[in-house]
Order: C-alpha cells, then sequence, then structure tokens
C-alpha cells in the first residue's frame, strides 16, 4: 500500500485512467458498422474507442458552443466602451431602482418590529 505522499507524486507524474462504470449500447446499419470499423482501422483503434472517442469530442464541441459567445473584434470593443463608460442611468432605469429599494426595505423590516 502506497503512502499518501506517495500517491500524491504518482498523480503528477503518471495520468490516473478513470474508472468505467457506464455502458452505451447502440444499434446501427451495416453501413454505419462499416463506416466505424473502417475509420477507426485508419486510427488503429478498436471500433469502441473509436465511436466513444469521437462522441466525446463532439459532445465537448456541442457543449463549447453553447457556452461560449464569440464576439467580432467590433463586438467586443463595443462591450469593452460601455463597461469602461457606462451611460448614465436615464429615468427608466433610475424609476426602476426606486422601485426595487423600496420593495428591498418592506421585506428587510418586515418583521423587524424594534425600528
Amino acid at each position: 500500500m502506497s503512502t499518501p505522499q506517495e500517491r500524491s507524486s504518482n498523480r503528477h507524474t503518471h495520468r490516473q485512467i478513470p474508472t468505467k462504470r457506464g455502458r452505451f449500447n447502440a444499434r446501427l446499419t451495416e453501413e454505419q458498422k462499416w463506416l466505424f470499423e473502417r475509420a477507426a482501422a485508419l486510427y488503429g483503434q478498436s471500433v469502441s474507442q473509436f465511436v466513444m472517442s469521437s462522441a466525446q469530442r463532439a459532445a465537448e464541441q456541442a457543449i463549447r458552443e453553447h457556452e461560449v459567445i464569440s464576439l467580432s473584434a467590433r463586438d467586443s470593443q463595443a462591450v469593452m466602451e460601455a463597461l469602461l463608460h457606462p451611460a448614465p442611468a436615464g429615468p427608466a432605469l433610475r424609476k426602476a431602482a426606486e422601485r426595487y429599494q423600496s420593495l428591498v426595505s418592506d421585506v428587510d423590516g418586515a418583521g423587524d418590529e424594534s425600528e
């Protein structure tokens, strides 16, 4: 049995492989099976390895596309300008802030009878 220090140093020198616990089954056409087998052979992988690594890359890409907002250089510059030099609050914003403050002060003082 290794000590905690040995396990800690091993983390930095050896990549730990996560335990595989889930299963994924799919029904394919003969054409899909042939396509996956051919592609897997080109990469020197089993069909399972090829399909799972391809599916993982596709899933990561889909998540990135939905989580990351890409701006053009002009749009990015406009956002930075608005953050660095915000426009003064207009009447609608001031009215909304006053309404918010009255709602918050009503909630804060609702249960406090000592004031």
